[in-house]
């Protein structure tokens, strides 16, 4: 008797559906875990993608996956020191270029901290925050532009 008691009782729940007593300005407030920023250049999708991975070569960051043909790019600076003894930093970058207007090329960017403790005892056990006022954003944009207005060298 126990078995079918149990499975009326969760087929009950089933058909019941749910409701959620969360407020409506809650709902909104949750919002996407990165907010990229994002600029226009008038250039094509290779050439920002070739800027944009010089300067932020120069910048110190590693390429780990993309390319110009994805119009994505993943990178990640070196690991600094952390708070603790034991733990790091680490800054990843994920650019994303779409085509834009007049055959130019829009170019997101989104910044995020990567912090890990002390990892002797857990390893992999890391925070992300995204990096929404820096300005690292305003350098990368401003670099990207720069380099794609320098004369090239045939």
């Amino acid at each position: 008797m126990k078995p079918l008691a149990l499975a009326a009782t969760l087929l009950a729940l089933v058909l019941s559906g749910c409701q959620s007593d969360v407020p409506d300005n809650f709902k909104i407030g949750l919002g996407p875990r990165e907010a990229p920023q994002s600029r226009t250049y008038p250039a094509d999708q290779k050439a920002t993608y070739n800027a944009a991975r010089a300067v932020i070569g120069r910048m110190g960051y590693q390429v780990v996956k993309g390319g110009a043909a994805q119009g994505e790019l993943t990178a990640l600076s070196s690991v600094a020191h952390g708070d603790g003894q034991g733990g790091g930093r680490q800054i990843s970058l994920r650019l994303k270029l779409t085509p834009g207007v007049d055959n130019g090329t829009d170019m997101e960017v989104s910044l995020t901290e990567i912090l890990e403790a002390d990892s002797s005892g857990q390893q992999g056990l890391s925070t992300q925050t995204p990096l929404l006022d820096t300005p690292l954003y305003e350098k990368i944009f401003k670099d990207v532009q720069q380099e794609l207005a320098a004369p090239r060298v045939q």
